[in-house]
């Protein structure tokens, strides 16, 4: 066959298929070209209208992949669009992305004293996949340290073992602070066996923590066997080993004459060691911000920050004081003081607060008052003293008690002395407690706390509240209705938890 002959057939066979697609698409072919008679311009436009279907059709299925490719690709950018908008808002609500971001995480709310957030954040490390390093853990248990957190303590150090990093010394001594915090000994003791277990070398700390962690329960035996362990090792008693022991006596129960005879020999047995002591802080002490007195809990431990409130060379006197206090001994207080000025010290603002403090406890408010004019003659008030004195003269409720906590606030108030969270909470508490009499004293703390936006606790509002209701109250005094909706409010978060008031 010839090339034009061949060429022929497949122009043929090409046209035959045309055809047939065609007429699958419903297309007509025009009398003309059909090669019949009669044409015209009428039955084209005819056949040009009733094959308008037929095309659209065809240009669908010839552009249909196109347009299925534009669809998946219109598709794809709305679901990487969606992506992307889900990256964002996770990346504004992520917080950190890397250990040296995490790290400053849980130093800020270490610093804002916030423990209770540092579990929370050690599992978002862990969904991040974040490999926390040893000095995350020491921060860690730092935070729990101050938050007083014994079981998360606990929960930190086992998962350090899990991922094998074995506890050194300073981090068993932060646990054993824990403990002392806790008032829980028995895990201080446990602690103690299993440093000798791993073969952890004990330093002079260890025995000192150890010494004031068992103290908090008031178990001398225990806490003597740590001072021959001391005395074993060649080591002597400092000014926190007394301290530790002074609080020992003070929390052994129960309370006798010996108790407090006790405190006084030991105050007298401190004078032969030096007050003058240099500072034995770690380095890892310092770097995370724990004072030695924070480690052995030693009651100047809120205040040793503070410029000019505490002199750290009378901590002996510091702890003495602080348990005539607690224990209302106004006698043991009088020759503690005595002591002092035999010394040549003059009264630092801790002491001068804890005095007060026992002669209120004991009912003297004579003597309260003068210790405070005595210490504000040549000092400016601090807030605390003044804190201390309304809350002491309200001890029993007395009218002259009241009147005096009401005089002392009104001054306060007017020489710009304002009052903190814990102030306000401790005033408010104290003031509830009045059951006779105009309750114009509580009323006045509440308007102090309201105006300085300071959030009472449940407690403290729950007193409050009670004592409003125990008066001829009308049911929608303004007062009453504003104090019984923040009730309802903190009821429902903390009402089922019991709630320890140290009064």
């Amino acid at each position: 066959m010839s090339s034009s002959g061949w060429m022929a057939n497949a122009a043929t066979e090409s046209s035959r298929r045309r055809g047939s697609s065609a007429a699958a698409l419903g297309w007509r072919r025009c009398p003309e070209d059909a090669g019949g008679k009669g044409g015209g311009r009428g039955r084209r436009r005819d056949w040009t209208r009733r094959n308008k279907e037929g095309a659209r059709r065809h240009r669908q299925l010839r552009e249909g992949g196109r347009w299925r490719k534009l669809r998946l690709d219109e598709g794809g950018r709305r679901e990487e669009g969606k992506k992307n908008r889900r990256t964002a808002e996770y990346a504004k609500r992520n917080y950190a992305n890397n250990i040296s971001e995490y790290n400053t995480v849980i130093g800020s709310l270490i610093g804002q004293r916030r423990g209770f957030l540092l579990r929370d954040v050690y599992e978002d490390m862990m969904l991040d996949g974040v490999q926390p390093m040893r000095d995350t853990f020491h921060a860690l248990i730092v935070g729990t340290m101050k938050g007083n957190r014994l079981q998360d303590a606990f929960f930190f150090r086992d998962e350090m073992k899990a991922m094998g990093l074995p506890p050194d010394v300073n981090l068993y001594h932060f646990l054993i602070s824990t403990c002392g915090k806790c008032k829980n000994s028995d895990a201080a003791i446990k602690l103690l066996e299993e440093m000798k277990r791993h073969g952890v070398k004990l330093k002079g700390e260890t025995y000192i923590c150890l010494l004031n962690a068992l103290a908090t329960t008031g178990r001398t035996d225990q806490v003597y066997a740590i001072v021959r362990d001391m005395t074993a090792a060649g080591l002597g008693l400092n000014k926190f080993c007394y301290a530790g022991l002074i609080s020992a006596y003070k929390n052994k129960q129960p309370t006798t004459e010996e108790t407090t005879t006790k405190i006084i020999e030991l105050v007298k047995q401190s004078k032969g060691w030096s007050s003058v002591e240099t500072s034995t802080d770690s380095g890892e002490n310092v770097m995370m911000n724990v004072s030695e007195e924070e480690l052995y809990n030693i009651p100047t431990a809120e205040y040793v920050h503070r410029r000019a409130f505490i002199n750290r060379n009378l901590t002996v006197y510091h702890v003495a004081v602080h348990a005539c206090a607690e224990l209302k001994s106004k006698g043991t207080l009088e020759t503690i003081l005595d002591m002092i000025k035999q010394d040549g010290y003059s009264f630092d603002a801790f002491i001068a607060m804890h005095a007060m403090r026992c002669y209120f406890n004991c009912e003297d408010i004579d003597s309260g008052v003068k210790i405070f004019e005595d210490y504000t003659r040549s000092r400016p008030p601090l807030a605390e003293l003044c804190a201390t004195l309304a809350e002491g003269a309200m001890v029993g409720h007395t009218p002259r008690g009241m009147q005096l906590a009401q005089e002392t606030l009104e001054k306060m108030h007017a020489r710009g002395i304002f009052l903190n969270t814990k102030m306000g909470n401790d005033l408010l508490l104290a003031a509830a407690g009045e059951k006779t009499g105009g309750y114009t004293t509580a009323n006045y703390v509440w308007d102090l706390c309201q105006n300085r936006g300071i959030n009472s606790n449940f407690a403290a509002v729950k007193a409050y509240y009670e004592g409003l209701k125990e008066r001829e109250i009308p049911p929608d005094d303004p007062r009453l209705v504003t104090v019984g909706r923040i009730y309802d409010n903190l009821n429902l978060r903390f009402g089922g938890r019991r709630i320890r008031v140290d009064r």
